[in-house]
Parts: C-alpha cells; sequence; structure tokens
C-alpha cells in the first residue's frame, strides 16, 4: 500500500486506502486514540477535549459503522468524558479496562484490580514537596499512576528529577513506561493497547478496522490488527500514524497512512461519511 501512497495525491490516497471500509460499514471498525489524535495536545492533561467539529463527525460515523471506539492510555471513563459521546466503545488504561457503549463502569483486566492500592500508595509516598517545587504532577488512574512534566517552568529538570520515581518504582516492582513528557508506574502485568482491541473487537461481525494514533503506544494496536488479518480475523486493517513535531519516527515508519496532526484526523473523518 505505500508504494501506492506514494504516487498519487493525498485526497485520493485517503479515498483508496478507506475503500474497505467505506464500502461495508456495517462490517467496519474505526478505533482511534484521543490525545493528540482526536484531542489537541494540551499543556495540562486535564484540559484536554474534542473540538466540537471532530465530535460531530464522529457522532455520524458511530450511526453509520458498525464499531466505532476510542482506546487511550487515560482511565476509560475519562476518556468518554473527554469524546463526551456515550454511544461507542472505550478502552481505557493502554488496554486494562473496557467501556461499552452505555455502561456506567468500565470491565476491568481481573489481573489488574488487586493493584489498585499498591499503585496509589506508592505515587502518594514519592510526590515529595521537590517534585511539586519542579511543577511534576501527579494523575490517579487507578491502575496506574501517571507524573506529568508537560508545562513544568524548567521541563528538562523535572524530566530528570522524574527518573528518581522511575528507579524507586522499578526497585518495588513496577513496570515504568515513558510517554510523552510523562512516565506512568504501572503494574507488572501484560497491559497495552492491542489486548484492549483484541477484546474489543471478540465476537464481533467486522470485516475490516482502522486504527489511528500517534505515539510509540499505538504500535501495539498496529500490530493487534495486523495480526488479527494475518489470522483471517479480519480480511483488512489500515494503520495510521497523525504526524507532529512529537510522533515517534518508528510509528510513522510502521503505518500505511501518514496524516498531519488533527486536523488530518478531522480530514480522515470526514473521508469515512462521504459516499
Amino acid at each position: 500500500m505505500r508504494a501506492i501512497l506514494e504516487v498519487v495525491c493525498p485526497a485520493a490516497a485517503l479515498a483508496q486506502a478507506l475503500d474497505s471500509l467505506r464500502s461495508d460499514p456495517a462490517h467496519a471498525a474505526v478505533l482511534l486514540d484521543i490525545d493528540g489524535t482526536l484531542a489537541p495536545i494540551v499543556r495540562h492533561a486535564e484540559d484536554a477535549h474534542v473540538p466540537e467539529a471532530t465530535r460531530s463527525l464522529l457522532i455520524e460515523i458511530a450511526r453509520r459503522y458498525r464499531l466505532v471506539g476510542c482506546v487511550s492510555g487515560r482511565r476509560a471513563t475519562t476518556a468518554r468524558r473527554i469524546v463526551a459521546l456515550g454511544s461507542i466503545s472505550y478502552v481505557g488504561n493502554h488496554g486494562g479496562e473496557l467501556l461499552r457503549p452505555g455502561a456506567s463502569a468500565p470491565q476491568i483486566q481481573p489481573e489488574l484490580a488487586g493493584w489498585s492500592e499498591r499503585i496509589q500508595r506508592f505515587a502518594t509516598s514519592v510526590l515529595t514537596p521537590e517534585y511539586e517545587r519542579l511543577r511534576v504532577r501527579s494523575e490517579d488512574k487507578q491502575t496506574i499512576a501517571a507524573f506529568h512534566w508537560r508545562g513544568a517552568p524548567d521541563e528538562e529538570a523535572a524530566a530528570r528529577a522524574v527518573k528518581g520515581i522511575a528507579s524507586a518504582a522499578e526497585a518495588e516492582g513496577f513496570v515504568v513506561h515513558w510517554g510523552r513528557k510523562v512516565l506512568e508506574i504501572r503494574p507488572p502485568v501484560a497491559l497495552h493497547k492491542g489486548l484492549g482491541i483484541r477484546a474489543l473487537l471478540a465476537d464481533q461481525p467486522v470485516h475490516a478496522a482502522l486504527y489511528v494514533g500517534d505515539d510509540s503506544t499505538d504500535l501495539d494496536a498496529f500490530e493487534a490488527l495486523r495480526s488479527l488479518t494475518a489470522d483471517g480475523a479480519l480480511r483488512s486493517a489500515l494503520c495510521v500514524a497523525v504526524v507532529s513535531r512529537e510522533t515517534p519516527p518508528e510509528l510513522a515508519a510502521q503505518a500505511d497512512l501518514t496524516i498531519d496532526d488533527t486536523s488530518g484526523v478531522r480530514e480522515l473523518l470526514q473521508a469515512l461519511l462521504e459516499p
């Protein structure tokens, strides 16, 4: 597919790439990351929101396509609040939670449930006044603890300091994961977006699937869709990378198609609605 996309104009490439989904929306899944994909990256994570123009397109897509889901590193309920759409599914905490349309609470992986108290206790113990002085902010995701420093007065100093939290977490037997100006402390269990996508698609009459993301955690989503295609569970899959100054090079290298920032995502959503 990459060779074809290189020799045609972007509009034609996009229409061609989406043909397997648009031709049979009753058996197609549209799966999207949120931060940096549907919602622009913001200084403080709690301020993120999906623009109304994007949300309106997503509403129409949810009416037309068999399965629409947002796959996020945030808690599933937080993801639903940001998107403000209750008629679609949400995979939260990097595959650890699954929130079905209309459900009041997410399903949580059994392996994760017992770790919440330990994770929260650790996060409280390590966030000393020094980190607060550097404007490192904690985020309680129940089974994951996150520490953000985007927008800190000295981001480099904050990033160096957060390495101390990572070392302490590893000494306690937790798993650390570095994102874009964020450190996550996770339980030592399998946890990635690919697991959530497999759970979301299980037993669904879906033949074609699309995934759109912008960070290294989305590589697991790419891998899940390609594995499902190789196994015959899907007939086709399209993996799309949203490119910005912070996009990891390996994500674009593994994508079937690249688009520019959140405005490119809106163009893609609009193309999914064209006859």
